[in-house]
């Protein structure tokens, strides 16, 4: 008798021996599914797909499908999922193109009930992704990351560690980490002072993060201008640091300070 009767199992796939798959899953050709992760019923989980420990995939999840990438040739690309990730019902996750050449959402990640997560995107560890909300291709995601639901993240847009996107966002620009973004256009609201505290942020970094933003996006300064006086007035420490290293690589942008959406009123 099959060890797991009533589901399609490639020849090739590589499944751990107590990892349970549910009835009318569909397992394609070389996918690896590690120790302890449950597959529900009517999960599709297409090719080059690599799932880590002590995952859960809820029913009608689909994993590795095609990218919705019209320059997509067929070539071999894969979908990278860590350990101890939560896919709940009906998630989609493309596989990668040649540009990257993978999908990834690492290890401690939720993704609610219809997520989406395009083609090359990269979800970083300890990420909640709250329900339907939809990442276009090449996103990157940084760790610790709370996005509401219904938000719809653009292309090749980069989202900093520590930061939360408030339900229903629309994202068009970079948000820098440690920061609150919403309105519309989504704009810096302020620290995610909460999130901070909860994960052991001692209040003088989280001041100094507060301190640097006020200049960044609260004074009105131009960018360069905030940067200037930022590398001059405060000493380096790991929160300066990777502000401004995610500034200074922010080609596609960054969302709008608190002070200009005042203006613009």
């Amino acid at each position: 008798m099959s060890r797991f009767p009533l589901t399609h199992i490639h020849e090739s796939a590589t499944i751990a021996e107590n990892v349970k798959i549910d009835s009318f899953a569909s397992i394609g050709r070389n996918v690896k599914i590690g120790e302890g992760t449950w597959i529900g019923s009517n999960v599709v989980i297409y090719s080059n797909v690599t799932i880590g420990k002590n995952c859960k995939i809820f029913p009608g999840a689909v994993i590795g499908a095609d990218p919705q990438d019209l320059k997509y040739a067929g070539e071999d690309t894969f979908v990278e999922i860590g350990d101890n990730v939560m896919i709940r019902e009906c998630c989609t996750i493309n596989k990668g193109t040649k540009a990257y050449g993978k999908t990834v959402v690492e290890s401690n990640t939720l993704l609610m009930a219809y997520v989406h997560v395009a083609h090359d995107c990269h979800v970083k560890k300890n990420c909640i992704i709250a329900n339907a909300v939809n990442l276009a291709g090449h996103v990157i995601i940084g760790e610790h990351v709370g996005i509401g639901g219904m938000t719809a993240i653009q292309q090749f847009v980069n989202i900093g560690s520590h930061s939360y996107i408030t339900g229903g966002s629309l994202v068009r620009k970079n948000v820098p980490p440690y920061v609150k973004a919403a309105r519309e256009p989504l704009s810096y609201v302020g620290v995610n002072r909460i999130g901070l505290e909860r994960r052991g942020f001692t209040l003088e970094a989280i001041n100094r993060i507060q301190d640097i933003y006020r200049i960044l996006f609260v004074k009105g300064w131009s960018i360069s201008k905030a940067i200037d006086y930022i590398n001059t007035n405060f000493d380096s420490c790991p929160e300066r640091d990777q502000i401004l290293e995610f500034i200074g690589n922010s080609e596609k942008g960054l969302m709008r300070g608190f002070q200009s959406i005042i203006d613009a009123e």
